[in-house]
């Protein structure tokens, strides 16, 4: 079992249904086949085989879309990254991964040049530009497939084990964590959420983010597997996203909170406007009661939200649920488990919190590289999450607090700890802690404390402006600096964000 031959059965089976619409192009089902298999045939000329990892620094594009299906056709394994990396994240994740071809655009060569002496494995002809040509030292996309067939490629032996693709939980300074997700992992993908979202091949599916984020699988993968329409949003807008439900009759889609609260300051975002819609989704972050609620008010009947992590366990709240469970993250899908555990590891029962943990088809074979990792985030095949939350009666999830000190900004993870280790390098600070507040926008944001070794010696404004032009990623920017005298600590000493958290939203006098 392997994703790859789906896109082959499509082609043959439905040829002429519209597959894909990006920006002005609208290809169909044996159209995309074509263009797929030139790539997968141009992958196998230069030497690509299976197994071989090919990394992208890629915003939305229809090569994006080539290099996902060409890979799951000839074994490779893709490599999505971010294209809002810089300096150390970038060749820490390409290095990690050992990737052997990256594919990027014009605008990431002035971040991408300066570090590909730090890359010693890549070779000089693997570096591929999709969107530009005559730039030294890069193969243009049209010279790579030029000339190359658009038959299906030679067979190679392909199992539900064989790795798909490494999604970097963390792509900054931090130990990077690269989550493996295999062709079996993909396909459960495919027939669970495709049955969860209730979709069929005539379901058109849009997606307004960046699919190099593992949430964009969620409808990714049904879309193939079922030959339904995929419509591709080159950014986020929330004009243009609303022409798109609009012109193209989108039935299902999945978005952050932040782009979900944008779409609803439009006064066009009704049910009048949107008669196609079936669910619309959220992920990625935390979605408070009282934006649940003006969706459901605005658009009756469509809200579904995913809790989940990227290793491999969900839960879904149905929008048939949300009216009787509208505080909830949902409950597990068919065929995974879920378990609230307390500090001895014996299971909690209903309205006790403790860390949530599970298993089910999804759950990643490891870190990749990282068996020390992976031992600690799976026991006797449970995933551990570390999350808190509690289970309700009737197997219902509810959230107490995210995981660790995990801030996702506008469905991005943010790690505090890459932030704090650039703040401490300020020859004036002492300590510093970073946590996530919340964030009308992007859902939540960082804000750093800090100690100083003397007072006076940098103000909070010099320091923010510091670190927002250090660190490697811009969603790792900190909203605002706080100068404090002291932290405040437990018993063991370890510092207390929440507290600190709750005491930034008093003294501004706001709802925490």
């Amino acid at each position: 079992m392997h994703i790859g031959s789906l896109l082959s059965r499509h082609a043959r089976t439905r040829p002429d249904h519209l597959a894909v619409v990006f920006q002005d192009q609208r290809l169909t089902w044996r159209q995309l086949h074509q263009r797929v298999n030139r790539l997968a045939n141009a992958l196998l000329g230069i030497g690509i085989q299976k197994g071989d990892k090919i990394a992208t620094l890629l915003p939305n594009t229809l090569e994006l879309l080539d290099i996902y299906w060409a890979a799951a056709r000839i074994g490779a394994v893709v490599v999505p990254l971010s294209p809002l990396l810089r300096g150390r994240g970038i060749t820490s994740l390409l290095n990690d991964s050992d990737t052997d071809l990256v594919f990027t655009h014009r605008a990431f060569v002035e971040h991408l040049d300066p570090v590909r002496a730090e890359l010693p494995a890549m070779k000089p002809d693997r570096y591929v530009l999709v969107d530009a040509q005559g730039v030294p030292g890069y193969r243009s996309y049209g010279e790579l497939t030029t000339g190359a067939s658009d038959r299906e490629p030679p067979y190679i032996p392909l199992s539900g084990e064989d790795p798909y693709n490494i999604i970097y939980s963390s792509g900054t300074t931090g130990l990077p964590k690269g989550i493996v997700h295999t062709h079996a992992i993909r396909a459960a993908y495919c027939t669970i959420f495709a049955s969860e979202w209730r979709m069929t091949p005539e379901s058109v599916v849009m997606h307004a983010g960046s699919i190099v984020f593992n949430g964009s699988f969620l409808t990714l993968m049904p879309w193939m597997y079922l030959g339904a329409t995929y419509v591709l949003l080159d950014h986020f807008d929330p004009e243009l996203a609303l022409r798109a439900f609009q012109q193209e009759r989108v039935t299902h889609t999945y978005m952050v909170p932040s782009q979900i609260i944008a779409m609803m300051g439009l006064p066009g975002f009704t049910a009048q406007n949107l008669p196609a819609l079936q669910m619309l989704g959220t992920v990625g972050a935390p979605f408070h009661k009282e934006h649940r609620e003006a969706l459901t008010r605005r658009v009756p009947g469509v809200f579904t939200e995913l809790y989940g992590l990227t290793e491999g366990f969900m839960t879904v709240l149905d929008k048939e649920q949300y009216a009787r469970k509208p505080t909830s993250v949902g409950a597990p899908p068919a065929f995974f488990e879920m378990r609230i555990v307390g500090e001895n590891g014996k299971d909690l029962p209903p309205g006790e919190v403790g860390e949530i943990v599970g298993r089910g088809p999804m759950l990643m074979p490891g870190y990749y590289k990282r068996p020390d990792l992976t031992a600690q985030a799976i026991v006797d095949g449970w995933l551990h999450t570390g999350d808190m939350g509690y289970a309700d009666e009737d197997g219902f999830l509810y959230l107490v607090d995210r995981m660790k000190d995990l801030i996702i900004s506008g469905g991005v993870n943010v790690y505090p700890r890459d932030i704090e280790e650039i703040i401490v390098q300020h020859p004036a600070v002492k300590e510093a802690a970073v946590f996530g507040v919340p964030d009308e926008k992007w859902g939540e944001t960082p804000l750093a404390t800090v100690l100083l070794r003397q007072p006076g010696a940098v103000t909070a404004e010099e320091l923010r402006q510091w670190v927002n032009s250090r660190v490697e990623a811009r969603y790792q920017q900190v909203r605002e600096v706080v100068i404090r005298d002291e932290f405040p600590r437990n018993t063991a000493g370890k510092t207390l964000k929440r507290v600190m958290r709750d005491e930034y939203w008093k003294s501004r006098g706001e709802k925490i």
